[in-house]
């Protein structure tokens, strides 16, 4: 009797003891946090009508369809909404990214495929006295941590009506840089347009690209007139009057360049 009280005893004390240890070594163990995307802007710009038509059939026939079979998706294509100033026309494309190493391998994959090839063999062959655009530009960004994902827009306006707005803000160092992420991320800048309901697709840090050091974001409206009461929104609200009053937050942005498009036929958003 007393060796069985002593055995039970013993397993009970054991069983604790693991229990307590698996429970230790289990509460150390983070959770996997959202880990932050990456995202290529890649500008086409057009000299000639036959380039931007060249282009965009490879665009819709042999670049998207060549990303979907990898796996990306959600990729945006917008024409720019020009003026009479405009003498170019562009493209724009952003592409999405889990990694880097999904990006830094885009182009080997595409190679092997040889669909892709095909059906983008006009662009993809083009000889050096036509070629398919002026120039290509590429913007690489890293998400915002209070913004990690790519959201697409939920907007039941009729499509070319729609406005989308690329913006980009520099800022004179580094430093003052930071603060301004910060601004959007601690601060409360993208709980403020998301309260407002400016449809955010993506805020980025600008990696590499020829506007240093600057972000990017794109918002998204029903129309223009939409995008003008919205921003009439933001800045009349308490939040952005405060925000941007505060003297940690002065002073952080040098230069503003803003872009309007619209969204393609073939846009995934």
């Amino acid at each position: 009797m007393k060796l069985s009280k002593l055995f039970l005893g013993l397993l009970l004390i054991l069983t604790f003891s693991s229990f307590n240890s698996l429970f230790k070594r289990t509460k150390r163990i983070p959770s996997k946090a959202t880990t932050e995307e990456y995202y290529q802007i890649k500008t086409y710009i057009f000299k000639t009508e036959q380039q931007e038509q060249t282009t965009e059939l490879y665009l819709k026939e042999a670049y998207l369809p060549g990303l979907k079979k990898l796996g990306i998706k959600d990729i945006g294509v917008f024409k720019t909404i020009t003026n009479n100033k405009d003498t170019l026309k562009k493209i724009i494309v952003i592409i999405p990214f889990s990694n880097l190493e999904e990006f830094l391998n885009l182009d080997k994959k595409l190679a092997k495929d040889k669909s892709y090839k095909l059906a983008g063999a006009p662009y993809l062959n083009a000889i050096h006295q036509q070629p398919p655009y002026l120039r290509i530009e590429s913007v690489l960004l890293k998400a915002f941590s209070d913004h990690p994902l790519l959201k697409k827009p939920v907007l039941n306006s009729i499509r070319n009506h729609r406005v989308y707005e690329l913006r980009s803000y520099e800022s004179a160092t580094e430093t003052i840089y930071a603060n301004k992420v910060d601004m959007f991320n601690g601060g409360g800048e993208i709980k403020l347009f998301d309260k407002l309901g400016f449809n955010a697709v993506f805020y980025g840090e600008v990696l590499s690209g020829a506007k240093m050091p600057n972000l990017m974001y794109l918002t998204t409206f029903a129309d223009m007139a939409s995008r003008e009461a919205h921003w009439k929104s933001f800045t009349a609200a308490p939040e952005w009057k405060e925000m941007s009053s505060l003297p940690k937050y002065q002073n952080n942005v040098s230069h503003i360049d803003i872009t309007f498009m619209h969204p393609t036929e073939y846009s995934d958003y």
